[in-house]
């Protein structure tokens, strides 16, 4: 396999000056690029060692820099300003090179690149074949078979005694339908150690392994990872040292789901308490009930309206409204669809989607005045109207 070396730089000249220091074997190849023109030859970076030539050029450097995740990049630069060198660093360059730099020197970095780019390329390939064969996500490094990687992982922690905690992670069933693709694993894989791992077990639900480190620690970094989704997800912790994999996924299941139980029993009674207030007059509660709810309704079925109606796939929206029902309808020439928003009674909000066509599935979700906002039915409304759109692109294919 060739060794791919990419020199880039506005100045002519630098290249000549750069391969002169090289010691090219046969297999080395060499490109020359302007900042330019490498835009349009990144698929050349991937399995390439990059020099950047940032003299009189660190702006683009920096640029391409952080375009650049993966391939091992080379700062050469005729000052070595320690406040620009660290800010390389900081973003992604693995190392810097001056005129100051001997010839030895500058091709044991080199190698040492080249090196880094080899493993790369592997990993490259062993993700394809992992990915392939479902043994990890392709969007990110979840693993998919989670019994075998605990039972593999519990040999390891049990036999050299490795302070393990293992996560269960799951949203509740309201929270489940907001969320995007990928939103909760992309927030822990951010958050996590390279050796820590992420696994998943059903939907939108997950189990993390944190090696080295006690239920105290794991229940802080699982506190910065909720500040960074939108939504409720829930946690549940245990130690996983010296216990097996069967008894080991019930007990940390069974305090993920505790931990739901009790979410719920204390928004039960803060509506509870909150419904008891409101009975003191009833007539002022029903009166800034129902003007909560059209406050909410009207402005949102209005705006989306207006964001889509013969705008996109011929789609067309329109709204009825009864004593306690607001319906948003959407249809093209071949289907429809409805969104259905009911208030039976004061303690509950039920939102109900329904679809012409069979593929797509019926949903209902159901809220509490209080948990009842504007952000909420737009996030809504947006996954009703994409999933119509998807179905139609499906059928046009």
């Amino acid at each position: 396999m060739s060794n791919k070396i990419i020199l880039v730089s506005d100045d002519a000249n630098f290249f000549e000056y750069f391969i002169q220091k090289l010691k090219l074997r046969k297999s080395d190849e060499i490109y020359r690029f302007s900042y330019e023109n490498l835009i349009g030859n990144f698929h050349l970076v991937n399995t390439s060692v990059i020099i950047l030539n940032a003299d009189n050029n660190t702006n683009n450097a920096m640029e391409i820099l952080k375009l650049i995740n993966t391939a091992p990049c080379i700062i050469f630069s005729l000052n070595e300003n320690l406040t620009e060198k660290n800010k390389f660093l900081k973003n992604g360059a693995i190392d810097f090179i001056t005129p100051f730099n001997s010839e030895e020197e500058i091709n044991i970095k080199i190698n040492i690149a080249l090196k880094f780019s080899s493993y790369l390329d592997k990993n490259t390939h062993y993700r394809k074949f992992l990915t392939k064969h479902g043994i990890i996500s392709e969007n990110n490094e979840v693993y998919l078979d989670y019994k075998t990687i605990i039972e593999s992982e519990l040999e390891r922690i049990n036999s050299n005694s490795i302070p393990t905690v293992l996560m269960a992670i799951s949203p509740d069933e309201k929270t489940k339908f907001l969320l995007q693709a990928n939103q909760i694993e992309t927030s822990i894989i951010n958050n996590i150690r390279k050796n820590d791992i992420l696994m998943n077990y059903a939907a939108n639900k997950y189990f993390l392994l944190l090696f080295n480190t006690n239920l105290e620690s794991a229940q802080n970094l699982w506190k910065n990872i909720q500040k960074q989704i939108p939504e409720n997800i829930y946690a549940g912790f245990t130690n996983a040292l010296y216990k097996k994999r069967e008894h080991l996924i019930n007990e940390v299941l069974n305090n993920l789901h505790e931990t739901i139980n009790n979410s719920k029993k204390k928004n039960s009674m803060q509506q509870k308490e909150n419904l008891t207030d409101f009975n003191k007059n009833f007539k002022n509660f029903r009166q800034n009930y129902e003007k909560k709810i059209k406050n909410i309704i009207i402005p949102v079925f209005y705006q989306i309206q207006q964001k889509y109606n013969n705008k996109l796939w011929n789609i067309n929206l329109s709204e009825e409204a009864t004593n306690n029902t607001f319906s948003l309808n959407i249809k093209n020439k071949y289907y429809s669809g409805k969104l259905k928003i009911t208030t039976p009674g004061f303690s509950i909000i039920n939102i109900d989607i329904e679809y012409q066509n069979k593929t797509t599935k019926n949903k209902r979700v159901s809220f509490s005045p209080e948990e009842f906002e504007s952000g909420i039915l737009e996030d809504i409304i947006e996954q009703f109207i994409y999933e119509f759109k998807k179905e139609i692109q499906s059928d046009n294919t």
